[in-house]
Order: structure tokens, then sequence, then C-alpha cells
């Protein structure tokens, strides 16, 4: 179980201690969603909604690895392309020469936005990680309300935004999740019964190191 301090602790490990590149960890997080998802069973568009930070990036590599499993992907982008961190602008940059389906949005009209959702099948909440202390600012609040108003199934990855990684609580809007694909280990506040109404399935995910040698638990 991981406090949102040793989440942040856990990867500057791994990328100072133990030598792995944040780009390969975001690799095989990425990858390691994809698989998840494909488990769980696609037959549809999937719709990947994308932040500025690591959580964007994530879906970024999803959205490559599904569309390598001839899975239709549409990715939506809430920032400008040049506010995405160092690593998610290497993803984006891969998106744009594949030709992956992706829109920018530079400000969010909610009815064209959830006319755009209803054409998926899944919905991945790619926008907002376990390093969030507060609530969602605009226009990501106006985001995860349309995703949740949403008839598509919705997949999390790392925590549904919106949700305060130690507490388990929801700290404004927040996505109600069908999935949630976690990395390494379950989050402190997922065992606080309340976070089980936006969390729906957790499933760990290995990203290729683990906490002091130790398997993963939940």
């Amino acid at each position: 179980m991981l406090s949102r301090a040793q989440v942040r602790d856990f990867d500057r490990r791994a990328i100072t201690e133990f030598g792995l590149p944040a780009i390969v960890l975001m690799e095989n997080a990425g990858r390691g969603a994809a698989e998840l998802l494909l488990s769980l069973g696609v037959r549809g568009l999937v719709a990947i909604c994308c932040y500025k930070g690591n959580n964007g990036g994530d879906g970024m590599v999803m959205a490559r690895h599904l569309h390598n499993h001839d899975v239709s992907v549409a990715v939506h982008l809430f920032c400008k392309p040049e506010d995405l961190s160092g690593e998610a602008a290497v993803h984006w940059n891969v998106t744009n020469k594949m030709a992956l389906a992706a829109q920018v949005w530079p400000e969010v009209d909610d009815g064209r936005l959830l006319a755009e959702l209803a054409k998926a099948e899944w919905v991945v909440d790619a926008l907002l990680g376990t390093g969030l202390e507060g609530p969602a600012r605009p226009p990501l609040d106006r985001v995860i309300t349309t995703i949740n108003a949403s008839s598509a199934h919705v997949f999390a990855v790392d925590i549904p935004s919106g949700l305060n990684a130690d507490t388990g609580e929801p700290m404004g809007p927040t996505i109600r999740a069908d999935h949630t694909a976690t990395f390494v280990d379950i989050k402190t506040g997922f065992v606080n019964p309340v976070a089980h109404d936006w969390l729906g399935q957790v499933h760990i995910v290995d990203i290729g190191i683990v906490p002091n040698g130790a398997p993963a638990s939940i």
C-alpha cells in the first residue's frame, strides 16, 4: 500500500537508484494498462482523455498499444501540446506521427464533448494522478462531469481523477470508474469504503519494479 508521498519517493528511487528512465516507467505503465483493458474486452471505440502530466502520457502509451492490437482509439487532449510534461510530450509526438485520431480541446464545449464520448465503448480517464491535492480546476472539473455523464464504461489510469490518494475521499468532481488500473500497489485511500464507489474494480499493474523488492499486494 502506498501513500502519495511514497509514490513520489518510489518514482524518484526507480529513476535515480535503479536507473530506470521516467519514460521507460511510463511505457511500462501504459502498456500494462492497455493489456488490462484488452483483457476486459474491447469491441468498440476507446476514447482516451489526457491532460499534461504523467497520467496523460500513460494514456497516450495506451492509445498506441491499443491501436497496435487493432482497437479504434481517439485521444482527447485537454491542454495545449506545448504545456505537456517532457515524457508526455514525447508520446504525444509519437501519437501524431502514427496518425492516431486525436483532438486538442483549447476550450471545452460540454455538449460537443459528450457527443464525442457517446461514440465510445470505453472512456479512459488519464487526466489527473495521485499527486492531486485539491479539487480539479477548470476545465478538468467539467471534463470529469461530462465523462461521468457518458454511457461508456470508464477505465481510470492509476486513480480516478479527483480522488484523494491518501484519504480515498473525492475532492470535488471525481471520476466514477468501472475499473481502476493502479500502478505498483494500491494507494492508501483505496481501503476507505467511501472510495469503492469511485474506484470500481481495482487491478494492480506491474511497471517493471516494485518497492523494496517486495511483491505488490491488495
